[in-house]
């Protein structure tokens, strides 16, 4: 039970039975949805996201696409009208810091604290 009132969970559980219609859903399984019912402007409509799981929450993992129509820069979602992909795009990763697949430094502490020697255009700073 505690585990529901945690991040608000079930004040969203129950927007989302009581007023929710389900839009979509991404490649993380991330659910979008919004509110029920007919709104005169689609900027006026209530927008929202369930993420997946039991853990933390991380709003980076939202694709660029959804992140658009969920702060109302699109009027449709990426399941009706697809965002277009350029060829040098590369595709979406959720935010790792914090995690065992985050970007460590060559001479980071977990990779020895040793990096390859300066090359002859640095010159290390020293008090006088």
């Amino acid at each position: 039970m505690l585990k529901w009132l945690s991040f608000n969970r079930l004040g969203t559980h129950l927007l989302t039975t009581r007023k929710g219609v389900r839009v979509g859903e991404d490649e993380y399984g991330n659910v979008y949805y919004r509110e029920r019912g007919e709104v005169a402007d689609w900027r006026q409509e209530r927008r929202w996201v369930v993420y997946p799981g039991e853990g933390e929450l991380e709003a980076s993992s939202v694709p660029a696409g959804w992140n658009a129509w969920l702060h109302k820069n699109r009027e449709k979602p990426p399941s009706d009208v697809p965002l277009l992909v350029k060829d040098w795009e590369k595709p979406h990763s959720p935010n790792l810091s914090g995690t065992d697949a985050a970007h460590v430094p060559l001479g980071h502490v977990r990779h020895g604290g040793r990096r390859a020697p300066a090359t002859g255009d640095y010159e290390a700073w020293s008090p006088e």
